[in-house]
């Protein structure tokens, strides 16, 4: 089945540019939904994931529409393809069912782990330099607890990022930093994963 998946960001934007391109393009079934990105909830991507099966195809008007964080948006995609499910941007003009679309997620994979030793480098860097200068090094720890309460607040959909913090006692940056960690080792996963097979 070839499923179509639309998504805005606000509410005011309007969906219809998205379905005419998915409809021209021959999808067999559409799941869109209107997402600010201040819940983690996203009712047509949960449909999206219930839905396809191996040998489906997924196809999006641009690959934007996926997400806003490029390391969610290529762990997606590097699913789909282990899932045996083919993608298919129209904007970027991405087919992941060709050798040219495997090659591209192969690049963005390759990109993706460079980007990874490139940031690790400078940090390291970083934190060499500081310890040259006798300066301490790190953040101030934040509570296990803390982080876990938050995680399980995030995990559950039920609450805005705001809300979290506020429960939690953390900050937004401390909250999206343990968010990032958990996308960078399951990235790591991924793309080991992947590279394997």
């Amino acid at each position: 089945m070839i499923i179509g998946y639309a998504r805005v960001s606000k509410d005011e934007q309007n969906l219809d540019r998205q379905i005419n391109q998915l409809n021209d393009y021959g999808v067999e079934k559409i799941i869109h939904e209107k997402y600010t990105g201040t819940k983690k909830q996203r009712p047509g991507m949960d449909q999206l994931l219930q839905t396809i099966r191996p040998k489906d195809t997924v196809v999006v008007e641009s690959i934007s529409r996926l997400g806003r964080n490029t390391l969610d948006i290529l762990l997606f995609i590097q699913q789909l393809d282990h899932d045996k499910i083919a993608f298919i941007s129209l904007k970027e003009n991405i087919d992941t069912s060709t050798s040219t679309g495997k090659a591209m997620l192969q690049m963005m994979s390759v990109i993706a782990e460079l980007e990874r030793n490139l940031l690790a480098e400078r940090v390291k860097e970083g934190i060499a330099a500081s310890r040259r200068r006798g300066t301490a090094i790190g953040r101030p720890k934040v509570e296990r607890s803390k982080l876990n309460m938050a995680m399980r607040l995030y995990n559950s959909g039920d609450y805005s990022v705001k809300e979290i913090t506020e429960a939690s006692k953390i900050s937004q940056g401390t909250l999206y930093r343990e968010l990032n960690k958990i996308k960078l080792q399951k990235l790591n996963a991924a793309t080991l994963l992947y590279t394997k097979e």
